[in-house]
């Protein structure tokens, strides 16, 4: 059985290293810091100009009709360079678009996500941080041929630069997503403190916010299983990006374990150094196998792709926090430092960790599914 990539992938991994390590240099990071969107518009547009954004979407969109493999591959990169934006979130939106849309909705937006003129998220999370959908609390009530939606989603990404908005919401019929306009009366967004400064989360409060009845996305009371499949798919990609930062980690302490020196010899050469690189390269090697196992999983449509994904994210949130903390531990005193970059890649593992489900939440649902 081959395990390595196709040339195909491999031009797509090589070609997205080289521009992030052009484009997205650890100064250009801590410049968006400040930046009151926290993205660049530049950025955004050679993103889509290299087919970044339509790299899941079909050909028709603009698209390249590529799968889950290919996006954690590119995901992997983007962790790797902590490049800021709302790449993972738009992607997952226009994936939810493009699985349960009308053809007026993918019209509307799957085009746009393509060639950058749109951006797209995900509000999953309700105020009781219950990442279970069947938990949901946000409602949306009838009104005329429409409804209105009630209720508080915590710690959406990028909802501040976002188009568009996917609200799930318990409406009479069941479970249901809707399209909301982040301009529509009753809707305020509220800017959630953050870890990874490169990141940007918003409160969503919504109250009794007016949406028509064509804002449905798939159809009333039928998003359950799309949402799973969206969380499954956003677990994933998260894990990807933090194993880009613990790779971007181990690589920056093995090269400082052979510059630094102490008592006349670089600290690669004692024991306990090398024992501790020796182990992080464990944590990274088994991350990989999990993330590009779960990945491919979900392309062929395994039978444990919903566990495999949960594995991938609760393994690689544990590797990711022990590999980039053991690398500022490698640095000694000066890996805690602010103006030195480890942390941008720590704060970004960390981040991901809690997001499209935590350790906790992944390890119930591994347990339930080998329980039977």
């Amino acid at each position: 059985m081959d395990f390595s990539f196709s040339p195909d992938q491999l031009l797509l991994k090589n070609s997205a290293r080289a521009f992030l390590d052009e484009h997205v240099k650890p100064a250009t990071v801590r410049l968006l810091w400040d930046d009151p969107r926290g993205e660049s518009d530049t950025l955004w547009k050679e993103m889509a100009q290299l087919g970044w954004l339509g790299l899941s979407l079909p050909e028709a969109y603009g698209g390249s009709a590529l799968g889950m493999v290919e996006a954690a591959i590119l995901l992997d990169e983007l962790g790797r360079a902590a490049c800021p934006g709302p790449y993972w979130p738009t992607v997952l939106a226009a994936t939810a678009i493009e699985r349960a849309g009308s053809d007026a909705q993918k019209k509307r937006w799957l085009s746009a996500i393509a060639t950058g003129d749109a951006r797209a998220t995900l509000a999953l999370l309700d105020a009781d941080l219950d990442w279970n959908p069947e938990a949901m609390t946000t409602r949306a009530e009838k009104s005329g041929s429409g409804f209105t939606l009630s209720g508080t989603k915590q710690f959406v990404p990028w909802a501040h630069v976002a188009n568009v908005l996917l609200v799930p919401a318990k409406a009479p019929d069941g479970i249901t997503l809707f399209c909301v306009d982040p301009s529509a009366a009753g809707l305020t967004l509220e800017a959630a403190p953050v870890m990874d400064l490169a990141t940007r989360l918003a409160t969503v409060r919504l109250d009794r916010v007016p949406v028509a009845a064509d804002a449905v996305l798939g159809g009333p009371g039928q998003a359950a299983p799309l949402l799973g499949e969206l969380l499954r798919r956003g677990a994933v990609g998260a894990a990807a990006e933090m194993l880009g930062a613990a790779r971007r980690c181990l690589d920056m302490a093995v090269e400082y374990a052979k510059v630094r020196e102490q008592f006349g010899q670089p600290i690669g050469a004692f024991q306990a150094i090398r024992h501790k690189c020796a182990d992080m390269l464990l944590e990274v090697e088994n991350s990989h196998s999990a993330v590009y196992y779960a990945a491919w999983a979900l392309d062929a449509g395994a039978e444990d792709a919903t566990l495999a994904a949960s594995v991938a994210k609760a393994y690689v949130g544990d590797a990711a926090r022990k590999v980039c903390g053991e690398a500022i531990q490698v640095h000694g005193g000066i890996g805690f430092t602010w103006e030195y970059d480890l942390h941008l890649y720590f704060k970004r593992a960390k981040a991901l960790e809690s997001l499209y489900g935590d350790g906790d939440y992944h390890r119930e649902l591994i347990v339930r599914r080998v329980a039977g």
